[in-house]
């Protein structure tokens, strides 16, 4: 795919943009020869890059987006090199107001877009989401991994009636409780818990039970949580913590995990919970290898 390529890719992509989010380039997916660690999006009047790694035609391709920029609807470019570790993100067009955030179904998250690291939002999470939002309404929800509490603003505009966030990071859920805030959400009935999740399962056995659970980690965390290591013990705490009903959400984006990894161990040690659907992803994240795509589970408990 050549530069030219990408510039008629994203001028026909943006036609139809709003002020919410969408993402451009979906390099990442595998889709597009030559541009694997490559992603564009449009967010509102600004145009964000982030390279993962460093493409040989990085210059062409910085001047072609300064080009578009300049001659379209958007404001500023932001450019993101994960691959310089220590860096942050460049300018290259135009200004960031102080405060910036997305909009998600007409749901507004705060963005540190000058990060060299993560934004605070994670955009091909947005069809869970919306599935938490139209199936929350009076529940208790236990959010894990809560990170900046997106998941918590769907649950609260869907109506629950109490969400517990939890997440190791006390900076991300201080930027959840301005999220909250940035809705104008009440702040009743919403806790915001700075646990070590796997080693704190008597306080939140305490608070339940449960009738959502989201289990949205990391695929690797140093110290914290691995994936193939630590996730079976989520599971064999499930059925102490979930209601009768409970609705979860189980997410992987591990690509080298396919969805049987997580189905197959809650058979074995969460066998009352029965597998339901995985959401479609959203149409922009679009994958060459659909099967090890970001998986978003549900499962409905059956006693």
């Amino acid at each position: 795919m050549t530069i030219e390529d990408i510039h008629k890719h994203i001028t026909e992509s943006s036609k139809e943009t709003t002020e919410e989010f969408k993402r451009l380039f979906h390099g990442r997916g595998g889709l597009y020869e030559g541009w694997k660690h490559l992603t564009i999006d449009s967010i509102d009047s600004i145009l964000s890059v982030a390279l993962y790694f460093e493409e040989p035609l990085e210059t062409e391709l910085i001047e072609m987006l300064i080009a578009f920029t300049n001659n379209s609807k958007y404001e500023t470019l932001v450019v993101q090199r994960r691959y310089i570790k220590g860096t942050t993100c460049e300018i290259l067009v135009g200004m960031l107001d102080e405060d910036v955030y997305v909009i998600e179904n007409g749901i507004k998250i705060k963005l540190n877009l000058l990060s060299n690291k993560n934004s605070g939002y994670f955009p091909d999470m947005k069809n869970g989401r919306k599935f938490v939002q139209e199936n929350a309404k009076d529940a208790r929800v236990l959010n894990l991994f809560s990170y900046t509490c997106a998941f918590s603003l769907a649950a609260k505009i869907g109506e629950a009636y109490e969400v517990v966030n939890v997440d190791m990071s006390k900076g991300a859920l201080k930027t959840g409780m301005a999220n909250h805030s940035l809705n104008g959400l009440d702040p009743r009935g919403t806790s915001f818990l700075p646990y070590n999740i796997l080693k704190s399962f008597t306080k939140l056995k305490r608070k339940g039970p449960y009738d959502m659970i989201i289990i949205d980690p990391p695929s690797f965390q140093r110290g914290s949580f691995e994936a193939t290591k630590d996730y079976e013990k989520l599971i064999k705490k499930l059925e102490e913590l979930a209601d009768e009903e409970c609705i979860l959400l189980a997410c992987l984006n591990s690509p080298e995990l396919e969805s049987s990894f997580i189905i197959e161990m809650i058979e074995e040690f969460a066998p009352s919970f029965k597998f339901v659907e995985r959401l479609v992803n959203v149409e922009e994240f679009k994958s060459a290898d659909e099967g090890r795509s970001l998986k978003n589970l549900i499962f409905k408990r059956q006693i």
